[in-house]
């Protein structure tokens, strides 16, 4: 006969080395759920000290304040009477491990280390970790004296083994063995397990939660069980953002999850259900089982509910554009102890979709007070200066917290002025009209008093060099400037507190190096930098439709400009299409095969002369290929100084850790073009 069950698992704003912050967090998670009648508690990956902390893994410091918040748990009567699974860093034989520690009514039950590290995209767990080498081994763990004086253990199990309770048996993952053909979901099913575990620190790319839910659900699709995923959320201190995604899972449906984008700093996911014992036939060496004298259910409850599969509604691209970067932007705004936000809007696609963005925050916020979140309206009165306030307007709330600036020269046109004037005063922020033309003539008359000479613009007769000196020294007294602002413009109205510069530049961009170094694309942080140029016009029409911000519909029709050159009959003279020799839609293929792909030039050239075989011609494709290659070796450089951006796209340049390159390249790549102008001579031989 069946028995029913209730479990809990969780997604929890972590912050890393945040120990006082985080334990608070995984207390009232562990309150909640056992508000919820639930016997078991799971939480996300490293909870304790939180996810990234990096390079401090290394440190015993971490170590140490970890077991001291172990045993704060342990103590916590919070904690009583409910199975406990907590994750945490732990050395073990002088190795490192990233592990899982299961404890009931002040006792040590199993630590569980990782066996399959993440070693991808953003994740480097092999630089801090070692796997666990050996399946189904179990050793005995010497506790801290600290944990001993707790628990009454000497030692304790640790090492890949399930926990057997009076009524099932529990199995644990951590967050990539799901990902791996050889989960250990697999071994632990076909063994008797029925409760299947799995503590994450998954991060958000756009399109990715699909993936993660069709994991959980293929994991108990053929064995049958219940399968609990928990995961970190917000910003722990970097450029990620952890996008919960809690769920619940029963013979391959899901029957309860969390939020994906949520201002929650703590959001249990909790559901009742049954489970029945299922025979297999497991011929390889079985796992050892830690008995617990406790039951997850009720021998006087007969009532076995039957599960009940729940419509997962995915949100679009544009939808998670609009949510995950304002979460991350509020986390890192509330965490940093500033005032607000100041954003160069010049009227384009790129900083209109910053701007965007912290207006959907505000809408967030406003939302989160409406609907009773203490922590959000606490938080907004201590960044706001003003304890009585209460947000209910995002307009409103948006002029507190957000300064926008055109900073005008006289390469400047009318239309990019008035465009983001317009798009200011439908969201609501504090707009500044500044001209720049003082500044940038001062540091010019500053190299012609030095050099003798004054540079000259191509259309007046200047050279290239001279144009793009020119072109430089415009858009780097632009990030002068803003920052000049950001500090003190509270400061000349009365108010306490500075504000965090807003980047605007885009992936694409990024991939070519089309930015000035130390221009505005240098800010404190940037929200839409791993988001492709295609996306963020996608955006701004759902926030047309979404928000009614109409002045958006001038801004996504104009052509992209940076306006540094002189304008020819009051127009814009300069694109940027133009200028890069190949449109942001092609641009983002090629950053795709790049990255993705991992293709060179040469492989990158041989896939593009089949995808566009219709639109250009194998020399056509060569010259972009070649082109784009220079264009990227040339200015790499720059991302090692590129200001932070949330990440969201898989084909991301960010050279911090997602996409490691050299900085100085040979930029004629001559080995590269020669086998390409190889093959476009045997194509046009063949045509």
């Amino acid at each position: 006969m069946g028995r029913k069950v209730t479990l809990a698992t969780c997604s929890l704003n972590q912050w890393a080395l945040d120990f006082d912050g985080n334990v608070l967090r995984i207390l009232k998670s562990i309150e909640i759920a056992k508000s919820k009648g639930a016997k078991y508690r799971l939480g996300p990956e490293l909870e304790i000290c939180g996810y990234g902390c990096a390079d401090h893994f290394y440190e015993s410091d971490t170590l140490l304040h970890c077991f001291q918040v172990l045993k704060d748990l342990l103590e916590s009567p919070v904690t009583q009477n409910i199975i406990c699974d907590v994750g945490m860093p732990i050395m073990h034989h002088s190795v490192r491990y990233n592990c899982r520690v299961l404890f009931l009514n002040k006792k040590i039950l199993l630590i569980r280390p990782k066996m399959l590290l993440a070693n991808h995209g953003n994740n480097r767990e092999f630089r801090w970790y070692s796997p666990w080498s050996q399946p189904r081994h179990v050793e005995e763990y010497f506790l801290p004296r600290m944990i001993q004086d707790v628990t009454g253990q000497v030692t304790v199990p640790f090492g890949d083994a399930v926990l057997s309770t009076k009524d099932t048996c529990i199995g644990s993952e951590i967050c990539a063995e799901l990902w791996n053909p050889r989960s250990p979901h697999v071994d632990m099913g076909l063994d008797g397990v029925e409760i299947f575990t799995n503590s994450s620190a998954s991060y958000h790319e756009l399109r990715k939660a699909d993936q993660r839910v069709n994991l959980v659900k293929s994991a108990t699709t053929k064995s049958g069980g219940i399968y609990l995923f928990a995961n970190q959320k917000g910003c722990d201190g970097d450029r990620l953002y952890y996008d919960g995604c809690s769920m619940i899972a029963i013979n391959g449906d899901i029957v309860a999850h969390g939020a994906q984008f949520s201002l929650d700093d703590v959001y249990l996911t909790a559901s009742s259900s049954s489970i029945s014992y299922c025979l297999q036939e497991y011929e390889h060496k079985p796992y050892q089982r830690i008995k617990v004298d406790f039951s997850l259910s009720d021998c006087k409850d007969i009532y076995l509910p039957t599960h009940q599969p729940v419509d997962w509604g995915f949100h679009c691209p544009e939808e998670e554009i609009s949510l995950g970067p304002a979460c991350w932007l509020w986390d890192y705004l509330r965490r940093s102890g500033q005032a607000g936000f100041l954003l160069p809007l010049s009227g384009g696609v790129d900083s209109a979709s910053s701007a965007c963005i912290v207006y959907s925050m505000c809408e967030l916020l406003c939302k989160a007070v409406h609907d009773g979140n203490a922590q959000v309206l606490e938080d907004v009165q201590r960044v706001v200066s003003d304890g009585s306030y209460r947000p209910e307007d995002p307009r409103e709330l948006c002029g507190r917290l957000f300064t926008t600036c055109y900073m005008a020269s006289e390469n400047s046109s009318t239309g990019t002025r008035d465009r983001a004037r317009a798009l200011a005063t439908q969201i609501g922020s504090n707009h500044l009209n500044i001209n720049i033309d003082m500044a940038v003539k001062g540091m010019l008359g500053i190299f012609s008093i030095v050099m003798g000479k004054w540079p000259k613009f191509r259309a007046n007769g200047g050279c290239r060099r001279e144009n793009l000196a020119l072109q430089n020294v415009q858009a780097r007294v632009r990030m002068v400037l803003a920052y000049l602002f950001a500090q003190l413009s509270l400061w000349a109205q009365g108010k306490p507190g500075g504000l965090l510069v807003l980047g605007s530049a885009n992936v694409d961009e990024s991939l070519t190096g089309y930015f000035t170094k130390y221009d505005c694309s240098s800010a404190d942080i940037n929200p839409i930098g791993g988001i492709g140029k295609m996306d963020l016009k996608r955006f701004l029409q759902y926030c047309i439709e979404h928000f009614q911000l109409t002045a958006l519909t001038s801004i996504v029709a104009a052509p992209p400009t940076a306006e540094l050159e002189p304008l020819i009959d009051g127009q814009v003279s300069q694109t940027d299409e133009a200028d890069m020799g190949m449109t942001y839609s092609e641009l983002s293929v090629i950053g795709k095969l790049r990255k993705i792909a991992k293709c060179g030039p040469y492989s990158l050239f041989c896939k593009l002369i089949h995808s566009w075989r219709e639109t250009y011609s194998p020399l056509q494709v060569a010259a972009k290929v070649k082109r784009f290659f220079r264009m990227y070796s040339v200015n790499r450089h720059k991302m090692t100084t590129v200001t932070p951006s949330y990440h969201a796209e898989s084909y991301g340049p960010d050279d911090n850790r997602f996409d490691l390159r050299p900085f100085l390249y040979n930029t004629k790549w001559s080995l590269q073009f020669r086998c390409i102008d190889q093959e476009v001579s045997l194509l046009c031989c063949w045509f």
